[in-house]
């Protein structure tokens, strides 16, 4: 993806944030070059890695095949295996219309995907085979505000504004925004994007960026090169 087009989504996903009553936290308005002089005392957000995430999934069509997050606070592995202090994380997400985010599970996180607001959410799900791999002929059962739902492979569940679903580890999942852009909650355990998604076609978590300008907030992707 060009920088100036990531720059672009900052910028309008901020103010669609802002229209649904939502304010990013501060360190959401550093600039790089700020975030590079507390990058000492930031240490707790890079290491986390929250705050912008822009991705294309590797394919080069954000609009078709895509989605922005923002990482708004993010646990530690060590305190979820431990089983006490900081086991959650919590993100907000924007997906427009038709713009699908594509099959995947997790190994360990369990996730409530909630319709925040705007147009309404549309989750397609598979169960797993018993080796825990994608199956086209398992379903499973989710909970719909706490509700059990049982679902069949490639059943859509649609998810209206203040709607929302329990995804566990085996439960398939791809989503997209039906009749426009609907903005997403997710309340989970620990997340862990580098080798907790496991995706059932081969794809890119992180976008590859060209530099065709200066970068407007750096994504979490850009940590390792401009902070560490």
């Amino acid at each position: 993806m060009k920088r100036s087009r990531i720059n672009e989504i900052i910028r309008a996903s901020d103010d669609l944030i802002r229209s649904h009553g939502f304010v990013l936290p501060p360190f959401a308005n550093w600039t790089p070059e700020e975030f590079r002089a507390r990058r000492d005392e930031a240490r707790a957000i890079i290491d986390a890695r929250n705050g912008w995430d822009i991705t294309d999934f590797g394919t080069g069509e954000y609009d078709r095949t895509g989605l922005f997050l923002f990482t708004l606070r993010n646990g530690r592995l060590a305190d979820l295996q431990a089983g006490r202090g900081m086991c959650y994380a919590e993100k907000i997400l924007i997906s427009h219309d038709h713009q699908v985010t594509p099959h995947h599970t997790h190994v360990i996180k369990a996730e409530d995907i909630i319709n925040r607001g705007g147009a309404t959410l549309v989750i397609e799900l598979f169960g797993s085979d018993e080796e825990g791999r994608f199956s086209e002929s398992h379903g499973g059962t989710v909970h719909t505000d706490g509700i059990p739902r049982p679902y069949g492979p490639g059943e859509r569940l649609r998810l209206a504004p203040g709607e929302s679903v329990t995804l566990l580890p085996g439960d398939w999942h791809a989503f997209w925004g039906e009749g426009g852009t609907v903005l997403i909650g997710e309340v989970s355990t620990v997340n862990d994007d580098e080798t907790d998604n496991v995706f059932h076609q081969p794809v890119g978590r992180f976008a590859a960026v060209e530099e065709d300008e200066a970068p407007l907030r750096l994504l979490v992707s850009d940590y390792p090169t401009w902070l560490l």
